[in-house]
């Protein structure tokens, strides 16, 4: 069976249900690809007459400010603890770099890193907790996480739909190639912010050996 075939016989309400579900946990604090599964979405509803892109991104921007708001209230409970258990639960995710560079984003952009950090891979997964951490103002997070959820997840569907419409004709032959392009700019992503983790890592130790240990006071 081709590809294209397959795809045609996807339930659009399967489609719709997987892409909330899998923004809605990864805005929560789990890590799961939520941008690689819209993307993908995306590219077939602009192939599979049944799926109604409006719909679907409606159900992305559901699933983003639903999750975030979810993880908001589960770190403004647990705290900074939450955040030490998730470091040692997935230290490839909530490492202390990656915590760092979150802080960071937040102490400079406040509310505002709600929003942007909805473009950006990784920081999709810490936005909402760690809100909730620092204990930002709801009405000022929601407002955020509105923004951010509607704007990202349905200007995303609307690029990635018109972008094969364009290319329908192409795409009908090679579907598949379209999927593992999607597949590569959410990897690509992902290693880039990595990347900025493991050096915001090295230069807080460098800075902690160059400080030293503290004095012992004498007694």
């Amino acid at each position: 069976m081709h590809v294209q075939d397959w795809l045609d016989t996807v339930p659009a309400a399967a489609v719709y249900a997987l892409v909330g579900l899998v923004i809605g946990l990864e805005s929560l604090g789990i890590p799961l690809p939520g941008e690689i599964i819209l993307v993908s979405a995306a590219l077939l509803s602009s192939q599979h007459a049944g799926i109604n892109p409006v719909i679907l991104g409606a159900c992305a921007s559901l699933g983003a400010i639903v999750g975030d708001s979810i993880g908001y209230a589960i770190g403004r409970r647990g705290g900074r603890p939450l955040l030490a258990w998730l470091g040692k639960k997935f230290p490839k995710h909530f490492g202390e770099g990656h915590i760092a560079t979150a802080e960071r984003s937040f102490q400079k952009w406040g509310m505002w890193a709600v929003f942007f950090g909805r473009f950006v891979a990784l920081l999709r997964i810490f936005a909402g907790p760690l809100a909730g951490v620092l204990r930002m103002p709801y009405w000022k997070f929601l407002i955020a996480n509105v923004l951010g959820g509607i704007i990202w997840a349905g200007g995303t569907t609307a690029v990635i739909y018109y972008v094969g419409i364009v290319a329908e004709s192409w795409l009908k032959r090679f579907s598949w190639l379209g999927l593992v392009a999607a597949v590569l700019v959410g990897l690509t992503s992902m290693l880039v912010l990595k990347r900025k983790a493991k050096k915001a890592t090295a230069q807080k130790q460098e800075a902690e050996s160059e400080a030293g240990p503290e004095p012992v006071p004498a007694d």
